[in-house]
């Protein structure tokens, strides 16, 4: 009787497993969605062109690329480039300016991703400790360009990305 009793449990168990997880199973994968903040700030409702290089060659973006990109900065970098300021070297920041200032200039998705790999000095003179390399075990290529292109993105449509405000 007990024995019959344990089987039944049993028995009960899995199928509530089973009919519990089929759904799971079943269901296809969403598909990613898009950050609000990328479609009110960004204005980005269908894929955008973002320089690839110097030579003007472009690439389009989507929003959901934009978001995985806005994710990977919340989660990687924003601890030191809060609104796009460089908080252990101010005189740097993540602003549209600046970034074309660099030499190379970081204004383009390969620029950037170079300098996410091998992090140098603001002139290109050295290398600098300021920023954490990006090694491709931690982050794929197309994980740094999806972060470049939201910050490129970000700099460009966001006001005051990278500006200091006035001291009070």
């Amino acid at each position: 009787m007990i024995r019959r009793l344990i089987a039944s449990v049993a028995v009960l168990l899995i199928g509530l497993l089973v009919c519990l997880g089929l759904p799971r199973l079943t269901v296809p994968a969403q598909a990613a969605e898009i950050d609000p903040d990328i479609i009110r700030y960004l204005e980005v409702t269908e894929p955008i062109p973002i320089a690839m290089d110097e030579a003007g060659n472009t690439r389009l973006f989507s929003g959901e690329e934009l978001s995985q990109g806005k994710q990977l900065f919340t989660e990687s970098c924003l601890s030191c480039h809060v609104g796009g300021a460089t908080l252990p070297f101010p005189p740097v920041s993540l602003s549209l300016g600046a970034l074309q200032g660099a030499t190379p200039p970081r204004d383009n998705i390969g620029n950037l991703v170079a300098y996410f790999r091998y992090p140098i000095t603001y002139d290109g003179s050295s290398e600098t400790y300021w920023c954490r390399e990006i090694p491709e075990s931690w982050m794929s290529q197309e994980e740094v360009e999806q972060l470049a292109a939201f910050l490129l993105r970000t700099a460009e449509k966001v006001p005051g990305w990278g500006t200091t405000s006035p001291s009070l």
